[in-house]
């Protein structure tokens, strides 16, 4: 009786420290991106909140301006609706929009269409491009900022001339209007326009109606109202009317039934330049973990293991396995790869029989070269049993010892 010794078995799954050692810098890198983001969460909802509010005594709000005006009998209303700003628009009110970019294109044009030729004041705080081409038909924003803040006023605006040095460096526009007043100039274009109405659209009492285009937004916010000029041109760009109506745009307004906005439209500003950074960092991260490629790397195993050792493993798999195809597959190719080059034949044509069995008949001169019984030999149907397939072994080892008889 014979015993077959039990082999350890041996997993190719990784264990849970290799899992970690592999991970840790993702999670790290994850962990750091997370922190990163929660702290400049944070931070911005600090630092801006009730950003340009009237309400708001934050530094960024507007609190400050509001009270003064309200010291000068001007009295300030906020309205988050396009319906309420459009409304307000009046020869004896002064209409602030906060955030024109906010604004749809059909909402910047229904605000336009309120505001032209109403006689009052429409002041527009630091509209970008596309914005400011429809609320403000004329007038062009370049699409470089203007280096300084501080800047002079440089024209003949009365309000901007008393206010002397104020921060409108921003956003700097140029316009095709003849009349209009081009102050605070950086690099030859302005950071506050002025534009009057047209004389068939002035109000025909009190004061003619005009549209302020403000390149920054830095005169309106409480910590720096009492810097340079900026006090005195908030207070006459915006207390010229009994009335000031502050509108603060937002994504949520509902008023207008048939302004449809699209995705891209309710989506905070920055979301592109923020999916190309997770698009690279993406690529990187890949790059990071890819296969290297590069020439094989021959390794020494820990263990010698003989070849007749390695033959007999795989033969057994092959009996556990049932598969007398592959092996009797595997028996005629070696067989054939071992034959072509003794009768004569390019190994590369070896397992070609209209190449190897006639150089193989050729070459043998007996019963055994007959061409069919050598076809069948070498590219016959597999074995049926396992007796078969001993005898089609056999019967190969037969051929090639017959094949390298001198």
């Amino acid at each position: 009786m014979t015993t077959e010794a039990t082999l350890p078995t041996t997993s190719a799954s990784p264990t849970a420290r290799q899992v970690w050692t592999r991970a840790r810098g993702i999670a790290l890198a994850l962990v750091v991106l997370l922190a990163g983001a929660v702290a400049i969460a944070v931070v911005r909802s600090d630092a801006r909140h009730g950003e340009l509010d009237p309400r708001s005594a934050d530094p960024y709000g507007s609190r400050a301006v509001a009270e003064l005006l309200a010291d000068r009998g001007v009295s300030t209303r906020v309205v988050t609706t396009l319906d309420d700003a459009r409304a307000a628009a009046g020869p004896d009110t002064t209409l602030l929009v906060a955030v024109p970019d906010l604004l749809t294109e059909r909402q910047q044009t229904r605000l336009h269409s309120a505001t032209e030729g109403s006689g009052g004041r429409t002041l527009l705080v630091a509209p970008g491009g596309p914005a400011v081409e429809r609320l403000a038909p004329g007038v062009t924003a370049d699409p470089a900022l203007s280096l300084d803040s501080a800047l002079a006023p440089a024209c003949d605006l009365p309000a901007a001339r008393r206010a002397g040095t104020a921060d409108t460096g921003g956003i700097r526009y140029s316009t095709t209007h003849i009349e209009a007043d081009t102050c605070y100039p950086s690099r030859r274009l302005a950071t506050l326009l002025r534009i009057p109405d047209a004389p068939e659209e002035a109000a025909p009492e009190g004061t003619p109606g005009d549209t302020v285009v403000l390149g920054a937004p830095d005169i309106l916010f409480n910590n720096h109202l009492d810097e340079h000029g900026n006090a005195s041109l908030a207070l006459q760009l915006l207390g010229s009317r009994d009335h000031l109506v502050w509108y603060l745009p937002s994504v949520s307004d509902t008023t207008a039934p048939d302004d449809e906005r699209s995705f891209f439209d309710l989506l905070p500003s920055g979301w592109l330049w923020g999916t190309l950074q997770l698009f690279i960092a993406a690529a990187l991260a890949a790059l990071w973990r890819a296969r290297r490629l590069g020439p094989l790397v021959p390794e020494e195993l820990p263990v010698a293991i003989r070849a007749s050792e390695t033959a007999e493993g795989r033969a057994r798999l092959y009996r556990k396995a049932n598969a007398r195809d592959r092996a009797a597959t595997a028996l005629r190719s070696a067989t054939r790869t071992r034959l072509a080059p003794l009768v004569g034949t390019p190994v590369a044509q070896a397992h070609t029989p209209e190449a190897l069995l006639p150089a193989l008949s050729a070459h043998l001169h007996d019963a055994h070269g007959d061409g069919q019984s050598l076809h069948t030999l070498l590219f016959g149907p597999p074995p049926g049993d396992d007796a078969a397939l001993i005898a089609l072994a056999d019967q190969l080892d037969a051929l090639e010892r017959q094949v390298r008889r001198p």
